[in-house]
């Protein structure tokens, strides 16, 4: 008896391949660390402007090791942390046991969300959302899972930041990208951002900030911290295997990048997009 396999099958078994790959690579390196290290601030941020407190139900998108679900919690409210990388999710557990603070932990997938439509008063999003590969999709379930009249919160690096310029110049090093995929960073683009929520938001605000970074003496050391602990900047030199010309002109090239952003000082700023609005209801 033989097997069809449909242009639908075929589409589904992609589209796992490519989930599967993105969980490695979040889970590469020490994501928690550096989030903790370089970024907590963001996750506050977030949860100041949204004015979270008790009572709102909270869905955090991507949510990593809980930088924004964490003080979410802390805030008073009721919070669920999602992620496609479960040891990322493990980390943000065994912190918020830490804490003696009460969250839901739960692997999902940003652009297939297990959760009922209109389940969260909030929906939001630190640098997380903007990695699913498919922006449409993602905006659909974050859409989809808020309430009428409930709110969305996001934080994602700008294209033109200094995150948004490292995953350029890494562009040319990079594994090709998966067909119908967007570039993270256009997370980060206010256009970009309206179009993807469209006419089902109102109340939609957009500012860029800048996020200080000055944990880091030279240039080579941030390079190399990032080597080391970035998921996306280790899978890049990954794909470049034993060719050391190669490395060796990324290395430089990600040396120049920062030499370009830092300040008289040797410090950073990192421009990041906030975006809040309330859904249409």
């Amino acid at each position: 008896m033989s097997t069809v396999t449909t242009d639908a099958d075929a589409d589904a078994d992609a589209d796992a391949a490519l989930k599967a790959k993105h969980r490695a690579m979040w889970a590469l390196g020490n994501y928690p660390e550096l989030a903790a290290d370089l970024i907590p601030a963001l996750g506050t941020t977030l949860v100041g402007a949204l004015g979270l407190g008790a009572g709102q139900r909270v869905l955090d998108i991507a949510a990593g090791s809980g930088n924004a679900a964490i003080p979410a919690a802390q805030a008073g409210a009721d919070v669920v942390a999602s992620d496609l990388t479960p040891e990322l999710l493990d980390v943000g557990r065994a912190r918020a046991d830490e804490l003696g603070l009460q969250l839901e932990w739960r692997q999902a997938d940003a652009e297939a969300l297990p959760f009922a439509e209109g389940e969260f008063d909030v929906a939001l999003s630190t640098v997380g959302i903007m990695f699913a590969p498919h922006h449409e999709a993602s905006a659909r379930e974050l859409l989809r899972v808020v309430r009428p009249g409930g709110h969305i919160g996001l934080i994602n690096w700008t294209p033109e930041g200094f995150i948004g310029q490292m995953f350029a110049a890494m562009k040319p090093y990079a594994a090709p990208p998966p067909p119908g995929a967007t570039p993270p960073p256009r997370w980060g683009d206010e256009e970009h951002v309206r179009s993807l929520l469209g006419d089902q938001v109102t109340e939609f605000t957009a500012t860029r900030a800048l996020l200080p970074v000055s944990k880091f003496a030279a240039p080579e050391e941030l390079r190399d911290y990032f080597k080391e602990r970035y998921g996306p900047t280790i899978a890049v030199y990954k794909n470049l295997g034993d060719d050391t010309d190669r490395v060796a002109a990324l290395d430089r090239d990600l040396v120049e990048l920062v030499r370009r952003f830092a300040t008289e000082s040797g410090a950073l700023d990192w421009e990041y997009l906030l975006v809040t609005a309330r859904k249409v209801g």
